[in-house]
Order: C-alpha cells, then sequence, then structure tokens
C-alpha cells in the first residue's frame, strides 16, 4: 500500500522556509551547471557556424591552425582544377586564399593599456562568393588593393579604431580606415576584421603564401574525391579539411575549459546543495515521529515510508531544479567574450540553450534529491512505530 501523494505535497508545504531554502539551494546548483553547458554550446556553435558542409579547407601539412600554416599561391590554381569544385554562372572555380594575423588592440572604454587580441584576415576580392553567409550590413564592403577594411559586428563598440569611419594601426605607420560593418550569422567571423589580403601580406611580410585556401564544392559528397586529389602528391604537403570539421575542432579547447570549469563548480555546489536537503529531510523526520508511527500502525510498511520521503527530497529537488534550469535562460539574452585557445583570438558568443542542457539539468537536480534524501529516508523507514508513538 503506498502512501498518497497529497501526503507529501503537504507535508512540504507545512514547512516552507526549510522548503524554499533548499530548493534555493539546489536551484543555484542548476543554473550554474546549465549555464555552463549553455556557455560551452554558445563557444562551439558560435565557431562551427564559420564552416560550410560545402566548402574544403586546405592548410599546410601538419598545421592546426591557419596561423601556423603557409601554402603557396600556386596551389590554389592547381586545386581549383579539381574534381567536384563548384562553378559560378560564368563557369569559373570558386575559391579563396587567405592570410590571417593576431593583432593585440586596445580596448574601448578600458583600463589605459589593456589590449587584447584580434584576428585580422586579409581577403580576396571574391570572398563573398565563397561565404555567402556574410554580408555587409553597414557602410561598404572595402575596396581592392586599398587599405581599408571591414569589421565583423561583434567587435563595434569594443576596441579603438574599429568604429565605421574609424582607423586602427595595422603596423606602425600603416593605418587601416573602416568603411564597413558585416555580420554572418553570429559566426566567429564576426570577431575579425577584413582587409584585402595584399595589404596583410605587405604590412607583415607574408608574400607569395596564403594562411589558408577554402574551395567551394558542388556538394559535400565531392569531399572525398577533392581530397584525395589535393593530397595525392606527399611533396605538396597540404593538408585538406571539411570546414565544418575544421571549426568545430577549433572548439575543442575552449569548450572543454569552459565545460570543465563549470561541471567542478556545480560539482561543490551541489555538495552543498545535497547537504541542505539532507539537514531538511533529518529534520523533517525527527518532527515528524508520530505522523511515522502512526503510518506503521495503519499497515504502511517500511517500504511505503521510505518511497514516500524519498518522493518528498526529489520533489523539492526538481522543483528547484526547474525555477534553476529557466532562470538560467536569462543568459541566453547575454553575449560574452573569452579566448580562443586555439588561435589566441577573443570571440564573442552568446549562451545557446537546447532542451537537452535544459532537461539534463533538471535531472541532475533530481539526482541530488535522490541522494541527499535517502539516507534521512532510510532513517524514517527503519523507525519503530512504538518508540514513534511515544515520542
Amino acid at each position: 500500500m503506498a502512501i498518497p501523494l497529497a501526503y507529501n505535497l503537504r507535508s512540504l508545504l507545512v514547512r516552507k522556509t526549510t522548503t524554499l531554502a533548499t530548493a534555493l539551494g539546489i536551484a543555484l546548483v542548476v543554473f550554474v551547471l546549465a549555464s555552463s553547458l549553455m556557455l560551452s554550446r554558445g563557444i562551439r556553435e558560435t565557431l562551427v557556424s564559420s564552416g560550410s558542409a560545402d566548402n574544403a579547407l586546405i592548410l599546410r601539412k601538419g598545421s592546426d591552425t591557419e596561423l601556423a600554416s603557409g601554402v603557396e599561391n600556386k596551389y590554389l590554381n592547381m586545386l581549383l582544377a579539381a574534381p567536384g569544385v563548384k562553378k559560378d554562372a560564368q563557369g569559373q572555380p570558386i575559391g579563396t586564399g587567405d592570410v590571417v594575423v593576431v593583432a593585440a588592440l586596445d580596448r574601448l572604454n578600458a583600463e589605459a593599456g589593456q589590449i587584447a587580441n584580434v584576428l585580422i584576415r586579409g581577403v580576396q576580392e571574391n570572398v563573398f562568393t565563397v561565404r555567402p553567409g556574410v554580408r555587409v550590413i553597414e557602410g561598404r564592403p572595402a575596396k581592392p588593393g586599398t587599405d581599408e577594411g571591414i569589421v565583423g559586428k561583434a567587435l563595434l563598440g569594443r576596441f579603438k579604431g574599429l568604429n565605421l569611419g574609424s582607423s586602427f594601426e595595422l603596423k606602425k605607420g600603416r593605418s587601416v580606415q573602416i568603411v564597413g560593418v558585416f555580420e554572418s550569422g553570429g559566426s566567429s567571423f564576426e570577431s575579425e576584421v577584413w582587409v584585402d589580403v595584399e595589404t596583410l601580406r605587405s604590412s607583415f611580410g607574408r608574400e607569395g603564401v596564403f594562411s589558408s585556401l577554402t574551395i567551394a564544392l558542388e556538394s559535400p559528397t565531392k569531399y572525398d574525391a577533392f581530397a584525395a586529389y589535393a593530397e595525392t602528391d606527399k611533396q605538396l604537403g597540404l593538408e585538406s579539411f571539411r570546414e565544418r570539421e575544421y571549426y568545430d575542432k577549433q572548439s575543442e579547447g575552449t569548450t572543454l575549459v569552459i565545460s570543465t570549469l563549470g561541471i567542478i563548480s556545480a560539482f561543490f555546489f551541489s555538495i552543498g546543495a545535497m547537504i541542505g536537503a539532507m539537514i531538511t529531510m533529518y529534520g523533517s523526520v525527527s518532527q515528524r515521529g508520530r505522523e511515522i508511527g502512526t503510518l506503521r500502525a495503519l499497515g504502511f510498511s517500511r517500504t511505503s515510508i521510505l518511497f514516500a520521503f524519498l518522493v518528498e527530497s526529489v520533489a523539492l529537488a526538481v522543483a528547484g531544479g526547474i525555477f534553476g534550469a529557466l532562470l538560467s535562460l536569462i543568459t541566453t539574452f547575454f553575449s560574452l567574450s573569452t579566448m580562443n585557445y586555439s588561435t589566441w583570438q577573443e570571440i564573442t558568443f552568446r549562451f545557446n540553450a537546447s532542451p537537452g542542457i535544459i532537461i539534463g539539468s533538471v535531472i541532475a537536480g533530481g539526482v541530488m534529491g535522490i541522494i541527499g534524501g535517502f539516507l534521512p529516508a532510510l532513517r524514517a523507514a527503519r523507525t519503530s512505530p512504538i518508540e514513534a508513538m511515544r515520542a
């Protein structure tokens, strides 16, 4: 015979203060856990969305990032002749080469001397054909062969010289004028500055090489044939990646750090929350000795009493977990900046929620209720009915 659920809920409502304190403690843990997971997901989505399933990215073999790569100019035309390469309306193969560097720029409205790394990407004139998801939303595109640039919207108002109409020093004695602002669906490109590739090459002594090549394919199914063509001649020293998979790999280090820190923080918070739940349930058992004795006298088994007190603890934890998970959704309205540990550039991203994160965090709260409530429930189940009635 099971104890009615209404009995458990009434017991929680009677002890409003301790119930609320325990639920809020668990809510805090769930909030921290859900927020850290959304943070990691946001970073990953920001980086992965930079890549297209239809593009192949070429680096020098053995290079983990564009910053460490160098591909000679002549290989671009060679790869544009590969099988499966997409062609434009004029029948020309679509592909481009980029040069990337990281520059230390002064933050805006920050303490004097505070700087951060910003990725500067040298692009060719056809970059918008290769990356159709990128579009200029203010101003105009930079003119090829000039010292003009466009800035990703995530950098606006955060660094000196990166506002529309302003200029920043690319190197000593050479400034770049910002003539446009672009967006790219929230990808990491929005945390970059784009300038003419020849401007960047001549400023940093990178003549004759690209950091990476991006080749548009007819479809993702053409990638294997293209990769085989690109990597056939081992003397060329080229390595091909699916562009989306490349950016996914770039996110691994940063998301691992954020997730680990968040889980560690949630773990220590959860210890306190479980202790709080345990204290609350132990207090409930002590105060309800006569009730327990009466329930045993009415024929309820020890298992039923164990289950009833465990249900109270889990209900309390799930209620707190739901509140904490819903509260964490507020973070999706904010954006943050962090270091990408693969490229050492600062990227801006948003917390990214998902049903899996919300449900998983609530379940984690329920598990805390089970762990924190089990020993008190076991004590209640083992209470002698005679001793309880005498208390």
